[in-house]
Formats: C-alpha cells, sequence, structure tokens
C-alpha cells in the first residue's frame, strides 16, 4: 500500500483534541449492562474495511487511549488523505465501559515519568493497581463473549453491539484487538495462525522497532495452551475459544469450559474473507525477564507468586511496596510508548493485509 499509508504515530499522539477522540463521529452502537453507552464511529471510504477494539478486558486501559486518539487523528485528516481513500474505519475504542468504571480508581491516576525519547510521559501507580483492579472472568469475558449465532441472547449487550455494529462492515482485511498485560518484560505480538508465513517481514520489523525503543519483545512458549503457540521471538498465535475450553475442560471444569463464545478475531472471521487479526499485548509494568523465560513449566507460577508478593508488601504501606518493586526491578511502562508500538503493529499489520 505504500508509505503514504502509514501512520504517523507522533502526530497521533501529540494531536491535543485527538486525545479524547474530538470531533470523531462517534455514535451510540448499544448500551452495557449497567446502561452504559458503548460508542463507536466509522471513517473512511476506501476498499479495505478495517476493525478496530479495545477494552475488552476491563483492566487494560492504554488500548482505548490510543484508539480514541487515533479516531480523532483520522476525523480530522482531509477528505482525500489516503488514510481515509483507501481504508474504511470500524472503531470502537471501549467495548466495556463498566469495566472501565470499576478500575477507573487506578486507571485514571497517572505517575509523571520519562519515555523511551526522554519525553514527559505517565505510568500507573502500582500501589493503586494493586489495591483496586478488577479483571473479570470466564462468562463475562468481552474479548472471549461474543454471540454464537445472531440471536444469542446469552451473550453480553455490549458484545452483541459490538457484533452487530461490525457486521455492517463485512468482510474485513484486518481486525485488531488492543490488549494489555499486568506483568511483563516487554510487548507480546499476538497473530493469526493462518497468516504466519505472510508476515515474515512484519515480525522481523517489528521486533527491530521494539528494540530501537530500549525495550526487549516478551518471549514466551505456552506449547498451544488455550491456543497459544509461539511463532518466533515476541510472537505467538492468538488465543482460540475451542482451545480455551478444551483446557478447562482438561483440567475437569466442564462449567467453566461452556462459558467460552467466540472471540472478538474469530468473530470478525465468521463474516466472510481472510482477515488478517491481531492481538497487542502491552505490558502495563515491566519485569525484569525470569530465567528461561517462558520455558519453564513453573513460569507463570512463579508470575502469580510476584504478584501475591507484590499485594503483601502493600498491606505495610506504600514504602513497603515501593521497596519491594525496586528489588524486584518493576517499573511502569510509559504509556506513550506502550502506544507507539500498538500503532506500529497496527501500521505493519495494514501493510501486510491492505498493501
Amino acid at each position: 500500500m505504500g508509505t503514504e499509508i502509514a501512520l504517523p504515530a507522533e502526530e497521533i499522539l501529540d494531536t491535543g483534541a485527538a486525545a479524547a477522540g474530538a470531533g470523531a463521529p462517534w455514535r451510540v452502537i448499544g448500551h452495557s449492562r449497567e446502561g452504559r453507552e458503548v460508542l463507536g464511529c466509522r471513517l473512511g471510504r476506501g476498499e479495505a474495511q478495517v476493525s478496530l477494539i479495545g477494552g475488552c478486558h476491563a483492566d487494560e486501559p492504554v488500548g482505548p487511549e490510543m484508539l480514541r486518539r487515533l479516531a480523532g487523528y483520522l476525523a480530522a485528516l482531509p477528505a482525500d488523505a489516503a488514510l481515509l481513500s483507501a481504508v474504511s474505519w470500524w472503531i470502537v475504542p471501549h467495548v466495556n465501559p463498566d469495566g472501565a468504571a470499576r478500575n477507573s480508581a487506578w486507571s485514571e491516576a497517572t505517575v509523571a515519568a520519562l519515555d523511551c525519547e526522554g519525553r514527559p510521559d505517565r505510568v500507573f501507580d502500582l500501589a493503586l493497581y494493586l489495591r483496586h483492579v478488577v479483571r473479570e472472568g470466564p462468562g463475562d469475558d468481552l474479548e472471549f463473549g461474543f454471540p454464537r449465532t445472531e440471536d444469542d441472547r446469552g451473550a453480553r449487550p455490549e458484545s452483541r453491539a459490538v457484533a452487530a455494529f461490525l457486521a455492517g462492515g463485512r468482510p474485513f482485511r484486518l481486525h485488531g484487538s488492543f490488549h494489555g498485560i499486568g506483568f511483563a518484560p516487554g510487548p507480546w505480538f499476538l497473530i493469526e495462525p493462518s497468516w504466519i508465513e505472510r508476515t515474515a517481514d512484519l515480525r522481523r520489523a517489528l521486533r527491530a522497532r521494539v528494540r530501537a525503543m530500549g525495550y526487549r519483545p516478551y518471549d514466551v512458549d505456552r506449547q498451544g495452551e488455550k491456543g497459544f503457540r509461539r511463532i518466533d521471538e515476541g510472537f505467538s498465535t492468538r488465543p482460540d475459544s475451542r482451545a480455551m475450553a478444551e483446557h478447562f475442560v482438561a483440567l475437569g471444569d466442564d462449567a467453566t469450559a461452556a462459558l467460552f463464545r467466540p472471540s472478538s478475531m474469530e468473530f470478525v472471521r465468521s463474516l466472510g474473507g481472510d482477515p488478517f487479526t491481531l492481538v497487542s499485548e502491552m505490558p502495563l509494568f515491566l519485569r525484569p525477564p525470569m530465567e528461561q523465560e517462558g520455558r519453564r513449566p513453573d513460569e507463570r507460577a512463579e508470575r502469580s507468586r510476584l504478584l501475591a508478593d507484590l499485594t503483601a508488601a502493600a498491606v505495610g504501606g506504600d514504602a513497603d511496596l515501593r521497596a519491594e518493586a525496586e528489588r524486584r526491578g518493576l517499573r511502569g511502562m510509559p504509556l506513550r510508548d506502550q502506544m507507539r508500538l500498538q500503532l506500529a503493529f497496527l501500521e505493519a499489520g495494514l501493510r501486510a493485509a491492505v498493501g
């Protein structure tokens, strides 16, 4: 598709009005369980249909912020701009407004930091995060809660609303769902399994971008569990609802297995075509890599112990928590850097799927 359709990350992030999506043609596409509005917008008139969503998990706020900025930037472009003439954008910045409200005590309170370029930025406050973070479990998880059929009334109203909205753009060339990780040594990128052979250039370029910013990719091998299969450094296949259910069946938990519905990625692919689906996983807090990162059988158990130790330290007050975080080499990942890498992933995905 050429460089003229590139996403200028610094312009997108620096446009003040775009930070809240000002000027974008937002419309109410549905309501949450608690009656909050779910907003979406359509921008552009291009042949390539692209769907982007964020906030499926209640404790992952950076994706929604990036998508609001992107929508505001796109809305301010002249009508003949390549980003609007070649692409039609379907954007839902926050699928889960109820979850956003429950996490607002920490997600809306940041502390000053510097980004990878030494510019003023923000990071989340670890103490507030540990005290107030809320994450929904299977059955309430909106990423794995998309309707099985058009009349699936058991799905949450938020996912039904987003599904109905996106169905108007079928078939899509690309679908992106922007996520986060509480603690990881670096960013992790998940892609459509059937696109592995078509994304070698994307993966090389994105790894180079991560390192140029002073980070390292999160290189984890879950050996197919829940649909995660390592592709190469920093990249795995995206999860799959069937594999998620099979994981819990294998544990003898059929009740939890039955709660999984299609993911947004599976839903968009069910609309036809061969869309490239991608999921970004940006760490809220960076931790040093563990020995043989991602390959030890107890790697996830160690992460659970890390969270338990931090929570225990927080009981003693912020000073104890800060001391424990420093001892473990933990630090917040600047929000601007998270959004830079989300945009870099999206731009690379556009090049692979549209160009």
